[in-house]
């Protein structure tokens, strides 16, 4: 009989079939290194072979959901370029700076950007508005939202460069597509008229379906002046302000307050 014909042997009474596991070179080909890290550290776990199949896999499958999870929060958080590495956990209420304390639990609950409500920070230099509004943009990269910070004088000088290139469409629609946009520094410099034009173009397009955070050294009752030409000033406003939380920090500058103390300071 030739050799490709020859029958297969009956498995021994006591032997059991072997499965194969796919190696861990293939997980990892497949992109699975969630699991393959996982699947190592099953390996060197005497108890394993006791736990059954059904769980041993169901651990495999978690460890590789939270990897994949993971992964897309840091491309999140890579793409929303935000100043500070904060988070809502972090902030701190001990400084009297004006900061309610029973808003801040309000906001942690990420209801304000379902419910597509701004929030706009403002207070003197120094009080942390940058990093409020970065702690806001963690959270929401967190809730798996697309979240994209600015720095509003620096792009508002860059507006005639990017009509000039063809970057301004692009941008705009990168603007109307992320869901929480945070607008740093806004008020340090006046605006042109093609610059007041162009920012309510880009907040029209994100209006009552996106949420947007803007942090200011003014007042929000001398944003109107500021902004100078009255009827956009009431066409930006209008966008901005309705339906948005509020928060406003008084106070010294946190930084003159946690600066230390030298050993041998002068005495006064």
């Amino acid at each position: 009989m030739p050799l490709d014909e020859a029958p297969s042997l009956p498995l021994h009474p006591q032997e059991k079939p072997r499965l194969t596991h796919p190696p861990l070179d293939t997980l990892q080909a497949l992109q699975l290194t969630g699991r393959s890290h996982a699947r190592l550290e099953q390996r060197q776990m005497p108890e394993i072979p006791a736990v059954p199949f059904e769980e041993r896999l169901g651990l495999l499958v978690d460890r590789e959901r939270t990897a994949r999870e993971d992964r897309r929060l840091q491309t999140r958080l890579h793409k929303a370029k935000l100043r500070h590495t904060a988070g809502i956990e972090e902030i701190d209420s001990r400084h009297a700076r004006g900061l309610d304390k029973a808003l801040v639990l309000r906001l942690a609950t990420c209801q304000w950007g379902r419910d597509r409500h701004n929030v706009l920070i403002t207070g003197p230099t120094g009080l942390g508005k940058t990093w409020l509004a970065c702690a806001r943009g963690h959270q929401a990269c967190r809730a798996s939202w697309t979240v994209l910070s600015l720095r509003l004088p620096r792009l508002l000088q860059e507006v005639p460069l990017a009509k000039g290139d063809g970057r301004s469409v692009k941008r705009r629609t990168a603007w109307a597509k992320t869901a929480v946009l945070i607008l740093d520094d806004w008020g340090l410099a006046p605006l042109s008229d093609d610059q007041r034009r162009d920012f309510l173009a880009r907040l029209a397009d994100r209006q009552d379906c996106r949420a947007t955070i803007v942090t200011s050294p003014l007042p929000v009752e001398h944003w109107h002046e500021a902004i100078g030409e009255p009827t956009l000033a009431d066409a930006i406003l209008d966008r901005l302000v309705h339906n948005a939380y509020k928060i406003a920090l008084k106070g010294d500058a946190m930084r003159k307050r946690q600066a230390p103390v030298p050993k041998h300071a002068p005495s006064v």
